[in-house]
């Protein structure tokens, strides 16, 4: 890829966000960014304690995402940066009228991703807050032109999807 690229990788907590995010950024050879360290400390503790964040809460951070990533923009750098971005009107803050921002969707199912949130304990998102994710969750619509991968795969597998469709892009062909 020659011109800068930034990758928003979004889905559900489990779906291999950052596993996905920084074999990609390694791939794109590009910074990479854990959405989540961008949280003010108490929306941590609140996910931590099992209670779900409410919009208020993930307003400021989206905002942060944002001033990051037009960062990058106005930088001409490139970043793969992860972000849960269940909701439109949150991909609308982070993403909005940035036609050079490609959305990268991690869709998997319930019981794989369970599986997944069960077996990393140190995790301060605990496998309880999964189905309020899943109801909460907007699966990118067409017009959002998001790049959906289901996760089933190998990480390695998943990142080449992507990398082949991202070239796609680059070609013209969305």
């Amino acid at each position: 890829m020659t011109r800068p690229v930034i990758v928003i990788v979004m889905g559900v907590s489990g779906s291999g966000k950052t596993t996905v995010a920084k074999l990609l950024a390694t791939a794109l050879g590009c910074r990479f960014q854990e959405g989540d360290d961008l949280h003010p400390a108490a929306n941590i503790e609140k996910m931590r304690s099992g209670t779900p964040l409410t919009d208020a809460d993930r307003w400021p951070w989206l905002r942060t995402i944002a001033e990051d990533v037009d960062g990058c923009r106005a930088r001409g750098e490139s970043i793969v940066m992860t972000c849960s971005a269940l909701k439109r009107s949150y991909r609308d803050v982070i993403i909005g009228d940035r036609p050079d921002v490609t959305l990268v969707y991690l869709m998997g199912s319930h019981d794989l991703i369970r599986r997944r949130m069960e077996a990393r304990p140190a995790h301060f998102m605990p496998a309880a807050l999964l189905d309020t994710q899943l109801a909460t969750l907007e699966e990118p619509a067409a017009d959002e032109h998001p790049i959906t991968v289901d996760v089933s795969g190998q990480p390695a597998e998943i990142v080449a999807e992507i990398m082949r469709r991202l070239e796609q892009r680059r070609r013209g062909n969305r």
